[in-house]
């Protein structure tokens, strides 16, 4: 689903079938490309440099991949209605404002930052960035770029009323003290997914698009197609505002940069309207095996992976355990979510952090209401408990499940902590 929202997103971009030249052949090679890089993310790690494989998951700002593409294209839109009513005239287009355009960039934003901020980071400020040198001849793109800012103060405003359920400001994130740490950072992971199998190939294509959406730009800017010149600008601003901020505040997330995969493939979505219009017969054969060549290459590299899987006797051991005991534990946010999500009713085990506080991170928070719990599951990685009053681990019957262990207090009650993220 997630998948299918960003092509819709990318449709829009693309811009209106009665303006732009083959809209939904650009969007589907925008989507392809983007779902033959996912294919070539293999690694288990959640700190891989593996950005585009995020979007096909509930947790890592999908919504926000979507949003921040629809930004732009809800843009072209407005800048390409402006100037088909004026008959592609620089002069008649200066006067006539976008309103349909103006609302829907504003909704889209309000609604984003409302949910994540991080849409800011991603579409807001760079978007800005562009339409403030688009407003230089085009006076909708003020209009577009107010839309979009008040869209997102709307947003931040929003939040407000809403802060007794944000777990999370974010506010903890950013410290630009820490920028040469935040390079040498991501500095490391480009070098990891650089050496990683397929690796190497994908940033390659990402650093081609890159590339082409300087080149697209500067193309579309000498034909006057300014709101494809717009989609083309975002492709390579966006991912530069948004490296060159993660590093300037001293981030460490690889989460971050997503806007470095997704933002370039607005270069292929502008792609048909720098085709010729007509090519001799000897050249379209030549795109046409081209095309088959590269379809099947993408098709056998993108056929999932097939693995044979044994049932986890470790896992069912915990999940069994906890069944039967009719009580409610608690266990820390990597080692009690595999085991939480397979039980009948989740809320028998608690996510906390080494003192025992109720972890708000990606869970219900009626699970706290308990107060208290009376066993614990830890696992290697589990980090050590600091148990509230003299209690310690000692006190605790184990329960060995694999790879896991039960700490079993029995009648021994365990207060839990306030809530934390």
């Amino acid at each position: 689903m997630n998948l299918v929202a960003l092509y819709g997103a990318l449709r829009v971009a693309a811009g209106a079938s009665a303006i732009a030249r083959a809209p939904i052949a650009g969007a589907l090679v925008g989507l392809g490309v983007f779902g033959a890089v996912a294919a070539t993310e293999w690694s288990p790690s959640r700190d891989a440099l593996e950005l585009a494989s995020l979007t096909t998951t509930t947790t890592y700002y999908s919504a926000t991949v979507v949003g921040a593409v629809l930004a732009v294209g809800l843009v072209r839109r407005g800048i390409d209605r402006v100037r088909s009513r004026a008959g592609g005239s620089d002069a008649g287009s200066r006067s006539a404002v976008p309103w349909g355009a103006v609302a829907g960039v504003g909704a889209v934003a309000a609604a984003s930052v409302l949910s994540n901020p991080l849409f800011a980071a991603w579409a807001t400020v760079p978007l800005a960035l562009v339409l403030a040198i688009v407003g230089l001849s085009e006076r909708a793109a003020w209009w577009l770029a107010g839309g979009l800012v008040a869209g997102s103060i709307l947003g931040f405003v929003g939040r407000m009323p809403l802060a007794h359920l944000i777990a999370n400001t974010g506010a903890g994130y950013a410290d630009p003290t820490q920028w040469a740490a935040s390079l040498d950072y991501y500095g490391a992971l480009l070098a990891e997914r650089w050496s990683a199998p397929w690796g190497a190939a994908s940033v390659i294509v990402i650093a081609l698009l890159w590339g082409w959406c300087v080149s697209a730009c500067v193309l579309l800017v000498r034909r006057r197609d300014v709101g494809a010149a717009v989609v083309a600008a975002c492709g390579w601003v966006v991912p530069l505002v948004v490296v060159v901020g993660a590093i300037a505040l001293g981030t460490h997330a690889a989460r971050y940069l997503q806007p470095v995969v997704f933002a370039p493939l607005l270069g292929l979505v502008v792609l048909p309207e720098l085709l010729p219009r007509a090519l001799p017969a000897a050249r379209r054969g030549t795109v046409v095996g081209a095309t088959a060549v590269a379809l099947t290459a993408a098709v056998a590299l993108g056929i999932p992976r097939i693995a044979a899987t044994a049932p986890d006797a470790d896992l069912a051991c915990v999940v069994d355990w906890v069944g039967k005991s009719g009580r409610t534990g608690a266990g820390q946010f990597w080692t009690v979510r595999l085991p939480k999500t397979h039980l009948a009713d989740p809320r028998a085990l608690v996510q906390v952090d080494h003192e025992l506080r109720g972890y708000a991170w990606l869970v219900n928070r009626d699970d706290f209401g308990v107060g208290e719990v009376s066993f614990l599951v830890i696992d290697a990685q589990t980090p050590a408990f600091a148990l509230p009053g003299e209690r310690t681990m000692t006190d605790a019957a184990l329960v060995p499940c694999g790879r896991y262990t039960i700490a079993d207090f029995g009648d021994e009650a365990l207060p839990l902590g306030p809530q934390r993220s």
